[in-house]
């Protein structure tokens, strides 16, 4: 009877490892699939550095995670990356205006 319970609790012992690395990997997985979802340009670097994290003590995960939320997809696009929202309001309203101004110098040419 003692060899079977020593067999069960070996074998509980070693579920619990798995599980406990398995936990350990999906939560440093977390940063990388934020960037993931929002598209971050560096989320190949993200996933490295994750799996670095683990050999430092996890020191860097914290980091990692300001690192996959700081990119935003709705404000920033590739062509205005690192403007801010007033920025990119003010090259919006330069840009209409400039589409206005086309538009009417095309109108006066048409009636040349």
């Amino acid at each position: 009877m003692n060899l079977i319970l020593d067999y069960a609790s070996l074998g509980i012992l070693v579920l619990v490892i798995l599980i406990l690395i398995y936990g350990l990997i999906a939560i440093h997985d977390i940063p990388y699939e934020i960037a993931k979802k929002r598209n971050h340009p560096q989320q190949e670097a993200i996933h490295v550095t994750g799996w670095i994290s683990l050999f430092f003590m996890h020191a860097l995960w914290p980091l990692l995670w300001v690192w996959a939320m700081y990119y935003d997809p709705k404000t920033q696009g590739e062509a205005v990356r690192g403007l801010t929202l007033a920025e990119q309001q003010n090259l919006q309203q330069q840009l209409n205006t400039l589409k206005a101004s086309v538009t009417a110098l095309q109108s006066r040419e048409g009636a040349l």
